[in-house]
């Protein structure tokens, strides 16, 4: 019991400080944010840092993005609840766990198999029943499913994926970072046959891979 107070503390102090402490203000948000368990997203080993200010390692030389910049994306994707959502680069399920809980579905990829299996496992144990997860090149999409009000990208491609942007709905928002390097954070949104392109903030992603991502080398 004493371990899950001081987990359920250590949320809340992230939410206060690192979220509220700085530009996140939807309420839904931070209520998610506060809710789920991200130390269970993580390896053991890990767990006690889990809920501090920095990305951290999941294996596969892939990361958890750091509370904040969770919470910046998904906030930049102005979700009300009904919303049917892509995200590519699953990882090991954190960011998909949260877009889960606001919007009515999502629809995961990502092409590492072990992480794959991982965040399926967990988000099956902790029931997070509203989404359909694949293994595959995320930098295609899912198009059978296609179009989405919210596509979210969490790893940086050279530029927004053509496939990505055929798939946004009218009205829909694209969030992905592109670069190399230093890398912007970009939103998208589909106007009829206009695409707005909105500079966020500049980030740090590990790279997109695939067939409009970065090679595979």
């Amino acid at each position: 019991m004493a371990i899950k107070d001081d987990q359920r503390i250590s949320r809340a102090l992230m939410v206060e400080k690192q979220l509220k402490g700085r530009d996140i203000s939807d309420p839904r948000v931070l209520r998610v944010m506060g809710e789920i368990p991200r130390h269970c997203f993580v390896d053991e080993s890990l767990r006690l840092q889990a809920y501090g200010d920095m990305p951290l390692f999941i294996g596969h030389g892939q990361t958890i993005s750091q509370p904040y910049m969770v919470a910046f994306m998904t906030q930049a994707l102005n979700l009300r609840g009904s919303e049917k959502v892509l995200e590519i680069g699953a990882g090991s399920g954190y960011q998909t766990a949260v877009l889960a809980r606001l919007c009515d579905w999502v629809y995961a990829v990502e092409r590492v198999s072990g992480l794959f299996y991982q965040a399926r496992d967990v988000l099956e144990r902790l029931r997070v029943f509203n989404l359909n997860l694949k293994l595959a090149d995320g930098s295609l999409g899912w198009p059978e499913n296609a179009p989405y009000e919210a596509i979210l990208v969490a790893a940086a491609a050279p530029e927004a994926p053509a496939p990505l942007l055929a798939q946004l709905a009218e009205g829909g928002r694209l969030v992905i970072p592109v670069g190399q390097g230093r890398q912007q954070l970009l939103r998208i949104t589909r106007r009829g046959r206009e695409l707005q392109r909105e500079i966020l903030a500049a980030c740090t992603f590990v790279p997109l891979k695939g067939e409009y991502g970065w090679p595979d080398n």
